[in-house]
């Protein structure tokens, strides 16, 4: 009984493909600059890792567990 008294919807509007972006040409000192800018961002990023002291598996020694204890008190 519901659909009795609801509209029908009206077809979709065919789908327009998308224009073509526009293709603009990058001069050799704007590429050289991008690569530059590149090398700087992985420089920093391999130096950050420089910092880490373990490994993607934990830490590979053995604890330290046991107490020392005091001789002669």
């Amino acid at each position: 009984m519901g659909s009795l008294f609801r509209p029908k919807m009206p077809p979709l509007p065919p789908v327009q493909p998308l224009p073509e972006p526009p293709k603009a040409e990058v001069s050799q000192a704007e590429k050289d600059r991008i690569a530059a800018e590149q090398a700087a961002v992985e420089r920093k990023r391999r130096g950050r890792k420089s910092t880490i002291l373990t490994s993607p598996l934990g830490i590979e020694e053995e604890a330290e567990t046991e107490k020392k204890t005091l001789l002669g008190s």
